[in-house]
């Protein structure tokens, strides 16, 4: 084959002007689902940049690059990075040959698009030049690249302007499997496109750029772009030159030198674009707000209305500017500033004079990850690792709180904000796509995990369930409550005895002895030395925790990853990342996972009995009191409790994940809890949510008898309130009936207010406090009060209950005298009364819009067919709380309370106090006077 004619190559300028192109080709291909990488790019062009590169097949580049010996870089684009093999002599289009294909680290997909020189002493220090790109796919056959990757053989076909057809990577075995980097063969495959043994090389028939059609000697002599190796972890490591100067990139994120009139004026314009939203209230500048934290979550948000960012593996640090001052404290508020100086003097030079944000201080890896090893060597060992700090949340703007803000708000202004900063101060970005496709990708890119963010949440310190991570691997903190000595006798650590607290007892949690470099051997050895002590910190360890232990003061937070929890609650296959100064020890808790909330159903789901609603609705955003994880009930709880005597299929079955609680443990409940329980649903219609496949899963209504109930369950006849026509509905009066509904997965028991034997006229008038996700628990209980001091004017004597949700139901008994329609008016009437008197704090209309700060007073439960949760009865929602009835005093408390089937055994004993004993001996009437007060006829 001849060889071709070498084309001229193009001026230095317009070959400088086709490098940017090129490098602004590459930087758009980067997957931002899962990069970590500084885009400086608003995220519509992202997107539509990303759904063009991917349209055009995955990217390849193949860099031929002078360094310390001539070869050529071979590098495929997957999940968001080129995975890159060194290839001494170039690819062949001969099949016989077999070209050692040096696997290296991956690479940035912004590399790609390099050509320029790389200065000497630096990694890769020398000349680079585009010599061939195009896009790949994998063949028929081999479409799994991830499995391909794993065992070792790639195919694929190659669409480029040199590099054609179909070729492949096999991994070597035998000595070269344990070479440091892995060795690969890249070999031609047979098609149209291969070359025999003596046809000339594709390598010296196109020797020179793709793109500018340069050659080595062109672009080194040209010297007009640059690549910092050791600025590639940070992004944006390339610049250009002209005449030797460095020229400034479009939408450039680095830190430009620049003369104290442009500095001026720049802050001046952001400052201008940088208005404070009329919504947000005025407030000094706090001194420190407790953050908001994220529960774990066992599988990710689906639909919209959340905003997905990477899970950052770092330091949660809050700063605070106050003019020139500026602070950096930790999640308990620890000053931190002298420890991040650049940091710090970074967000001083912020265009504000008082704000305060919210974010993670980490170490970026080569490849775009976060390193908790690396910035904990930077903070405890001195060594020199560029500190970042990455920002999702602003606070606080000169003299205005966001907190009460949308979050997609206040994103929005915090990249305003952060416009034109440092490499070093950037903006957490986020996606608004699918949940899980977000999580998949960011696990396949070994990141920690994700945090999934509801876009019109506000922020409210503590956990809640507005803020969701997921973790591709398990990794939590643990007290360090003791270690063993290394069997070689060294001054080091064989293991660390590792513990969480459960309330004030340190409980064993297993032991860790890898992830130690020799550096933090010595360093842990001698912080563990001064605290050793005689006694034994655990509670109870088993006797295996103690062979070789030496018991240290709790004191110390170990950052671990592990496998899972074995079934005696230990870590298992555990691997230490580092100490955490930011958290006292007495704060570790074990973490469990619960269960992502989903969005509400219609609200005529909870006071009327249509079939096929699906019982679920969100938790508690504006309350974080008792938001935390719920706890598995212990093993020695479930077996205090008698077992019910019912028949049941797969007794084992898991209703509630979250909890653990199987159809064993809920018919336990219902049976235990049935001399309380029935007094307020026996000799009722019932509505019943059942949930056969936990309360995970789609749940529905069911009112009406059939022959599949269990044992027990009678019907009441019940006539149709527009035909007459009868309907037998459901009714039940045994605990033998109440325990029964287990077998259907039945979460939820919803009575009528009226009895069996006079269905027209209700014994019992709800008011249901509905409030809004901002409203907090201290709020809603003071309003509480406030109905019951408004019914006892009127002469009425009211009972509290929770709902097992973030509402209260204030229940009020009467005596069956006045029908539906009555009763309906009188609980409208009521809540109007309250709503005139204080319209910015009630409102007795159903719209979500409406609702905003306020709390909606639901009088709907209060109309034939209408029901409402029964008192003692679980909930339908992750973690299976109870509707607890409350006495007026447990108000007063800073924290909701919240209870919870699967743990029964341990607040069960709180029964002998009856807070409703007094409950249906109650005989009181609604008056006429009353009537009168709230001006209703008893006629209408």
């Amino acid at each position: 084959m001849a060889t071709k004619k070498r084309a001229k190559s193009k001026s230095p300028m317009s070959a400088a002007d086709a490098v940017d192109e090129q490098l602004e080709r590459y930087r758009s291909m980067r997957d931002f689902d899962v990069t970590a990488e500084p885009s400086g790019k608003k995220e519509s062009e992202r997107t539509s940049k990303n759904k063009a590169a991917q349209g055009t097949g995955l990217p390849f580049v193949i860099q031929k690059h002078a360094a310390t010996r001539l070869h050529y870089d071979f590098r495929l684009g997957w999940n968001g990075v080129l995975k890159s093999w060194a290839v001494a002599k170039g690819p062949s289009y001969f099949t016989g040959d077999k070209r050692l294909a040096v696997q290296v680290e991956d690479h940035p997909m912004e590399y790609g698009g390099f050509e320029g020189i790389i200065p000497k002493g630096q990694y890769g220090g020398g000349t680079v030049m585009v010599w061939d790109q195009g896009t790949w796919e994998p063949q028929a056959g081999h479409t799994d690249v991830d499995e391909g990757l794993r065992t070792g053989s790639l195919k694929f076909i190659m669409h480029g302007t040199k590099m054609k057809g179909k070729w492949a990577l096999i991994r070597m075995g035998g000595k070269a499997a344990n070479e440091s980097k892995p060795n690969w063969l890249l070999i031609k495959e047979h098609d149209e496109f291969e070359r025999k043994q003596d046809d000339a090389a594709v390598t010296e028939e196109e020797p020179n750029s793709v793109v500018t059609e340069r050659s080595l000697e062109e672009i080194a002599s040209n010297e007009d772009h640059v690549w910092n190796s050791k600025e590639t972890a940070k992004g944006d490591a390339w610049y250009r030159k002209e005449g030797g100067v460095e020229v400034p990139k479009k939408a450039d994120v680095r830190v430009v030198l620049i003369d104290e009139g442009e500095a001026s004026r720049k802050s001046k314009d952001i400052t201008t674009e940088l208005k404070v939203p009329a919504g947000a209230p005025k407030e000094k500048l706090p001194q420190f707000i407790t953050p908001a934290l994220a529960l774990q979550a066992t599988t990710p948000p689906s639909g919209p209305g959340w905003l997905h960012e990477l899970k950052l593996d770092g330091y949660r640090i809050q700063a605070r500017k106050d003019g020139d001052k500026v602070q950096l404290l930790t999640r308990t508020g620890l000053d931190w500033t002298h420890r991040m100086k650049t940091i710090g003097a970074l967000v001083g030079k912020l265009p504000v004079e008082r704000a305060i944000l919210d974010g993670e201080v980490v170490v970026l890896a080569e490849n775009g990850t976060t390193s908790f090893a690396d910035l904990q060597a930077a903070f405890q060992e001195g060594v020199k690792k560029p500190l970042s700090y990455f920002v999702f949340d602003l606070l606080h703007l000169n003299g205005h709180s966001l907190r009460g803000l949308p979050l997609v708000e206040r994103k929005m202004l915090l990249a305003t904000l952060l416009e034109g900063g440092s490499e070093f101060l950037r903006l957490s970005e986020h996606l608004e796509t699918d949940g899980a496709v977000v999580f998949r990708k960011a696990c396949e890119m070994h990141v920690e995990g994700i945090v999934s963010k509801r876009a019109a949440s506000k922020y409210s310190s503590g956990r809640g369930g507005s803020w969701l991570k997921l973790k591709c691997v398990h990794e939590q903190e643990f007290v360090i409550g003791g270690f063993t000595l290394p069997s070689n006798g060294s001054h080091g650590v064989g293991a660390l005895l590792l513990g969480y607290y459960d309330d004030k007892k340190l409980i064993y949690a297993g032991r860790t002895g890898t992830g130690f470099t020799e550096k933090t051997h010595r360093v842990l050895r001698n912080q563990l030395e001064e605290l050793r002590q005689k006694e034994n910190p655990f509670e109870n360890p088993p006797p295996e925790a103690k062979r070789g232990a030496i018991w240290v003061k709790p004191e110390l937070v170990a950052q671990v990853n592990f496998a899972t929890w074995t079934a005696d609650n230990l870590v298992r296959q555990s691997s230490f990342k580092g100490l955490r100064e930011d958290k006292p020890a007495i704060e570790v808790r074990r973490e469990e996972p619960t269960v992502v909330p989903r969005a509400r159903g219609a609200k005529s789901a909870s006071h009327s009995a249509s079939v096929g609603i699906a019982a679920k609705t969100e938790p508690d955003e504006g309350d974080t009191a008792k938001a935390a994880p719920v706890k598995t009930a212990k093993k020695s709880a479930k077996s205090t409790l008698e077992n019910a005597p019912v028949r049941l299929t797969h007794p084992e079955k898991i209703l509630d994940t979250e909890t653990e609680l199987t159809k064993q443990q809920l018919a336990d409940y219902y049976w235990a809890i049935a001399s309380h329980m029935l007094p307020h649903i026996e000799g009722r219609p019932v509505s019943l949510v059942r949930c056969p496949d936990g309360s995970e899963k789609p749940c529905f209504y069911q009112k009406h008898v059939n022959a599949m109930l269990p044992p027990g369950i009678t019907s009441v006849n019940v006539p149709d309130k527009k035909t007459g026509e009868i309907e037998p509905y459901i009714t039940l009066s045994t605990a033998e009936a109440l325990a029964g509904l287990a077998q259907m997965g039945v979460l939820e028991v919803h009575p009528w207010g009226s009895r069996n034997d006079d269905l027209e006229h209700p014994d019992r008038i709800i008011i249901d406090l509905d409030p809004d996700v901002a409203i907090a628990w201290p709020r809603l209980a003071e309003s509480a009060v406030e109905v019951r001091k408004e019914l006892e004017q009127l002469g009425l004597e009211s009972f509290v209950k929770s709902t097992g949700g973030k509402g209260l139901h204030v229940v009020i008994p009467v005596v069956p005298e006045y029908d539906w329609a009555v009763i309906k008016q009188f609980a409208h009437a009521f809540v109007l009364k309250m709503e005139k008197d204080q319209p910015g704090v009630y409102l007795t209309k159903m719209s979500k819009a409406a609702r905003k700060d306020r709390i909606f007073l639901d009088y709907l439960r209060n109309e034939r067919g209408a029901t409402a949760v029964a008192a003692f009865s679980p909930r339908a929602r992750a973690g299976a709380a109870v509707s607890l009835p409350l006495d007026w005093g447990d108000l007063k408390a800073t924290e909701r309370t919240v209870v919870y089937v699967a743990s029964f055994a341990e607040w069960q004993g709180g029964l002998k106090r009856d807070p409703w004993k007094d409950f249906l001996k109650v005989r009181q009437r609604i008056t006429p006077k009353m009537l009168e007060i709230l001006k209703i006829s008893p006629a209408a």
